[in-house]
Order: C-alpha cells, then structure tokens, then sequence
C-alpha cells in the first residue's frame, strides 16, 4: 500500500462524486486541523494542481487493488467504496497506469498471434485489439482507424473476438472468419450491416473458440481492450492512440 498523499488525488475523485451526490464539502474554516495540513500538503506536492472545497472523504481505511478486465480498481472494505481512479505519487508519475502496464506484460504471454485477424500493412505499427462487434465503441475505434489510414497513418491490428458480452457476437465473428475476404467482411458488419444469414464454417467456428480461449486467459471482461507498445488500454482512449500515431515506439508517456 502507498502513502495517504499517495492516493490523495483518487480521494479527490470521490469527494468530488459525494459532493454531487448532494453532501456538502468542508469549508476551510470548518476544517480540523489534520484536514487543513492535508490540504496544505496537497497545495505544495502537487503545485500546478487546481482545486477547491477540499474536505474529508467517505473512503475510510486501507485501499486495495484489483485487476478487473484488465484495468486496475481500487476498493476500501472498511467503507466499502469502489474507485476506478488513476493514482499518481508525489513525482507525477500515474502508478495505476504503471501497474497496468505490469499487468499487459504478464497476460501478453497468453497471446497467440498466430490467431489474430491481421488487418492493415505488415510494416506498419502493430497493435492487438480485443474487439466485439455489437460494441458501439469497438465499431467507432473500427471508424478512427480508418481516418488514420486515410491521413497516412495506418496500423497492423492483430484483431481477437470478445464473443460473451452480446448474443450474436460469436455468430458474428463467426460470420468474418468464414468470409473469402475477412478484412472486407470485418468493415461491413462494423459498419452496421445485417446480412440475411451469417455464414458458418467448422474453421471459422474454432477459430472463436480459439479467440474466447485467449480472452479468458486475459481474463478481460470490457471492449475494446488494446494492447498499445506493450501497455494495455481499456475502452477507446483517443489521446493516447493519438499519442502512440505521432510518434509510434515512444512511450506515451504515464507522468499525466
């Protein structure tokens, strides 16, 4: 476990949640006097940090950390509170973003590339991504790939199907990996079509089974996921694609 500063700036994200939730934050004045060096300690580690109605909040006692889905979470028993907050130390640096990073590096080793749908140009940076195509974010990540391709910059996505968060999933990608052009097929469900009748094959069958395999060993639960120069990105984060297109190998950088 860290240090109280370590963590002040989640229990900010909660006291903000309770303070719309309808409690009314601590006025200065009515601050003890922990509370008060608190508050002067966060001004002075985190100077260019802007905040106002500091007060105490309803996290109580130790915090731990999990993994669910691949991103990291953070619940304290003693209250009862779940957090989905990054944590910064007193340097800057996000150690949430840190622990996932050791997380994708563990379950990179659950992966079998030679599964992927390969789509875009071999020499271009790769990226794996775990999609579902009834998922409205997978389907506007599908679109901001495209726009990327077109401004010249084109990735290798090494593509696997989360099949057990919507019902015609499986049927769906089912459907891709049966088509003569995959890659064509891929665009055109993304895009919203609804064929008559969805193509079956044993080996497009397996090759689900394969991909639901790999998910379950990833232990992921959300789309999309994306595994970004060995980090692992829950949900589309644009910046931070953005981020890995303008300068592709470079770190993006977790000190945010």
């Amino acid at each position: 476990m860290r240090r109280a500063a370590d963590i002040v700036l989640a229990t900010l994200l909660v006291t903000t949640s309770a303070a719309a939730a309808g409690q009314t934050p601590a006025r200065p004045e009515t601050l003890g006097q922990a509370a008060r060096d608190a508050q002067q300690e966060l001004r002075q580690t985190f100077s260019n940090l802007q905040f106002e109605d500091f007060g105490p909040a309803p996290v109580k006692g130790p915090l731990y950390q999990a993994n669910a889905g691949g991103r990291i979470i953070y619940y304290a028993p003693e209250s009862g509170h779940l957090l989905f907050a990054a944590i910064y130390d007193r340097s800057g640096v996000n150690v949430t973003a840190l622990a996932q990073d050791a997380l994708a590096a563990r379950k990179l080793k659950a992966i079998d590339r030679t599964q992927a749908l390969a789509m875009g140009p071999e020499t271009a940076p790769q990226v794996i991504e775990f999609t579902d195509p009834d998922c409205p974010y997978c389907r506007s990540l599908d679109r901001y790939w495209a726009a990327k391709a077109a401004e010249g910059k084109p990735v290798r996505r090494l593509i696997y199907f989360v099949s057990g968060i919507h019902a015609t999933a499986a049927a769906k990608a089912e459907h891709i990996m049966c088509s003569a052009d995959r890659e064509a097929a891929f665009k055109s469900i993304y895009a919203g079509a609804a064929p008559a009748a969805l193509k079956s094959c044993p080996s497009g069958k397996a090759k689900v089974a394969a991909h639901a395999s790999i998910v379950q060993a990833m232990g992921l639960s959300g789309t999309p996921t994306l595994v970004v120069d060995g980090r692992m990105i829950a949900g589309f984060q644009q910046a931070e694609l953005d981020a890995f297109l303008n300068e592709p190998g470079k770190p993006v950088d977790v000190r945010r």
